[in-house]
């Protein structure tokens, strides 16, 4: 949104705390995601999302996941990894290293900024669509997600 500098634009504000959250992971190399959407974050929900993610990788590959230090990326009795899955930990307080975050920020810019939603459905519904209209853009998913340390290549 412009504005001129030192002012503050008018924007909609909702004081409601209705919340739904979007566990999402992306291949760059083959343009693909794997998402779900959680009425809270947990080890438990993101065990679904790993079981989510693990549907996806192609039966011949395995998938590497970037994860930072959250509390439910953390392995232990309550996070299932699937076998086709190994999960890269990031160094604490180093966000720019996950490719994921950047889609955070697209997707906040473009898809849920200066909205109010009317209820938790209707959060849901916009994360859904937010996430499939991502997943219909191979060129910017790649643009996004793409690292070039972090590519392997056989």
């Amino acid at each position: 949104m412009w504005a001129p500098i030192g002012s503050r634009p008018a924007a909609v504000r909702d004081n409601r705390h209705e919340s739904a959250y979007l566990f999402g992971a992306i291949c760059p190399d083959r343009a693909v995601g794997a998402a779900i959407v959680m009425p809270r974050v947990s080890s438990e929900a993101m065990s679904v999302h790993l079981a989510e993610i693990s549907r996806s990788v192609r039966p011949d590959a395995h998938a590497v996941l970037v994860c930072d230090g959250a509390g439910w990326h953390q392995t232990g009795q309550r996070l299932t990894v699937p076998s086709n899955i190994t999960l890269l930990r990031l160094p604490p307080y180093a966000p720019e290293l996950n490719p994921i975050e950047n889609v955070w920020q697209y997707l906040r810019a473009n898809q849920f900024s200066m909205i109010v939603w009317d209820g938790y459905d209707a959060v849901v519904d916009a994360c859904c669509k937010a996430w499939n209209w991502l997943m219909n853009d191979q060129e910017r998913i790649v643009s996004i997600t793409t690292r070039n340390w972090a590519q392997v290549r056989t």
